[in-house]
């Protein structure tokens, strides 16, 4: 199980159901609550998230965003919780600061969104450069990782509600994985568990078991890694940016199958059980 910060990701309540027995039981819930990212005392983001791993969010979404290159420039992270939601107040080294006071963004409401509160199509989140190229996981690899991904997520196995992020190394096994509700801020999460570690975003590849948009595939690119795999199916501005990011993309991975995107010319379907 990911470390926790002493939050408390589910709550639980009975639901009633109509029948002749009347029976009654106990549903766990995913909790959802509003997080407040501050740099330096300033605003910047409200995002709706789990509160778990918190820590590891605010470390990743920085690097994601653009406010960070590498997680020495990040001083301290001070938490505050509140009746209406949770405040991170991450205080950066000076340069830093300064430069981001000078692209301050405005984020609010959505549940991980990756482009809200942008202002023009220039400041949409992007990796600077391509990814290095690196060893691609084998087709068992891939199906060792995707068998493992159900166990190894203890929130979703009693809510139902979460999506994960795992970091896999070249043989498919789970090295790390995070769970939010919201997609986006799975990966940020696992991202900053990585980066706190100062291990290299090389040697391994991230699972999803998201849809994978082109934000997913941005991130992935931004943090180093040089393959994704997703459990649901890309976006078209996903396989395109994958393409152009040299980072390689495989999806709608099953126990028994994947499919390539890279190319989207040609997407080649992967048969695992052979």
């Amino acid at each position: 199980m990911p470390p926790s910060d002493g939050a408390k990701p589910v709550w639980s309540r009975i639901q009633r159901y109509r029948g002749p027995s009347g029976s009654q039981t106990k549903r766990d819930v995913a909790v959802e609550t509003p997080v407040n990212l501050l740099f330096g005392g300033v605003p910047y983001a409200v995002m709706m998230t789990t509160p778990l791993d918190l820590e590891d969010f605010a470390v990743g979404f920085s690097l994601t965003e653009g406010v960070i290159e590498n997680a020495a420039e990040i001083r301290s992270i001070r938490r505050e919780d509140r009746a209406d939601g949770i405040i991170l107040d991450v205080e950066l080294t000076a340069n830093r600061f300064r430069e981001q006071l000078s692209r301050r963004r405005s984020l609010s409401g959505r549940t991980g969104c990756g482009v809200c509160g942008v202002t023009s199509l220039e400041e949409t989140p992007r990796a600077k450069r391509p990814v290095a190229s690196g060893p691609l996981p084998s087709p068992s690899a891939i199906e060792r990782a995707v068998s493992a991904l159900e166990n190894a997520q203890p929130l979703n196995r009693r809510t139902r509600a979460v999506h994960a992020a795992a970091w896999c190394d070249l043989t498919g096994r789970i090295l790390d994985l995070r769970e939010d509700v919201g997609r986006h801020n799975a990966l940020d999460k696992l991202i900053g568990a990585r980066l706190k570690t100062g291990a290299a975003p090389s040697g391994g590849f991230i699972v999803i078991t998201s849809r994978c948009s082109f934000e997913m595939v941005e991130k992935t690119a931004i943090f180093g890694a040089s393959c994704l795999v997703a459990v649901s199916a890309p976006t078209s501005l996903a396989i395109e940016r994958a393409e152009a990011l040299n980072l390689a993309l495989f999806a709608i991975a099953r126990e028994d199958s994947a499919v390539s995107f890279t190319d989207p010319s040609a997407p080649q379907e992967l048969d695992i059980a052979s």
